[in-house]
């Protein structure tokens, strides 16, 4: 491919409330990390610029509220996004069990070009020690789907970049 090639992909990040994804977002984006932030109402948009495989790539990633009452207004963002990421806390067996739910969501609002709509799995805060869900289970859960699973840490910059970057090279493909 050619390097000036310029390609825009709107991702989405969802998930249970608290699990992280605003950490997770400015962790990839800024690479910074803040103990407290506030619950996003709706949603919040960062942009990021990187190369993958000669292209371009500009990222606009949608942080989206986790909150069970936001959801309706949550999933309109889903339109026309290229790919999603599914966030839980390892620590909160609820926040894993919930994701069902929001990949339910999400795959009735978007309409894929594709059979396969592009999204990974992130388990967040493996950085804490009162971990409810194996990463047995994780894995487990992501393979019956077909849906690439990352263990990781918004706190502690694990697996971050990674994930980020394997959901654009999916969207891209």
């Amino acid at each position: 491919m050619n390097p000036r090639k310029k390609v825009d992909l709107k991702l989405i990040i969802i998930g249970a409330l608290g699990v992280g994804k605003t950490s997770l977002l400015h962790q990839y984006v800024h690479k910074t990390f803040y103990e407290d932030y506030q619950t996003t109402l709706g949603a919040s948009i960062l942009s990021k610029i990187i190369i993958l495989d000669d292209t371009t790539l500009k990222l606009q990633i949608w942080d989206t509220g986790g909150q069970e009452r936001f959801r309706s207004m949550v999933s309109t963002f889903y339109k026309g996004s290229d790919g999603c990421i599914l966030a839980f806390d390892v620590t909160d067996l609820e926040s894993f069990e919930a994701l069902d739910t929001w990949r339910g969501d999400v795959l009735a609002k978007t309409i894929p070009m594709e059979p396969s709509y592009p999204m990974v799995v992130l388990g967040n805060k493996i950085d804490l020690a009162d971990r409810q869900v194996p990463q047995e289970v994780a894995q487990g859960w992501c393979k019956e789907k077909d849906i690439p699973y990352f263990e990781v840490s918004a706190k502690n910059d694990i697996n971050v970049v990674q994930a980020f970057e394997m959901l654009a090279s999916r969207a891209l493909s």
